[in-house]
């Protein structure tokens, strides 16, 4: 969990979230905040992230995907 929480004001509970919606929201969407784990029951349930960090993690992890397959490709080749 250590890795999830970099600061204590990402942590924020499922009860919370239901109460806040909008604001937490506005504040991811305007960069006022990079992202929240949500809690439930002292442990992480969820993460919320802007659309943009999303997206570039997906980008990152397509990236990861093509070397992988690259390398394997290069390793059969070279057999």
């Amino acid at each position: 969990m250590s890795s999830l929480l970099e600061r204590r004001n990402q942590a924020i509970s499922v009860t919370e979230v239901a109460r806040s919606t909008k604001n937490i929201i506005d504040r991811l969407a305007s960069g006022k905040q990079d992202k929240y784990v949500v809690m439930r029951n002292n442990a992480p349930a969820a993460v919320l992230l802007p659309v943009a960090a999303y997206e570039a993690l997906q980008d990152e992890l397509a990236d990861l995907r093509i070397e992988a397959l690259a390398r394997e490709r290069l390793q059969s080749a070279e057999l």
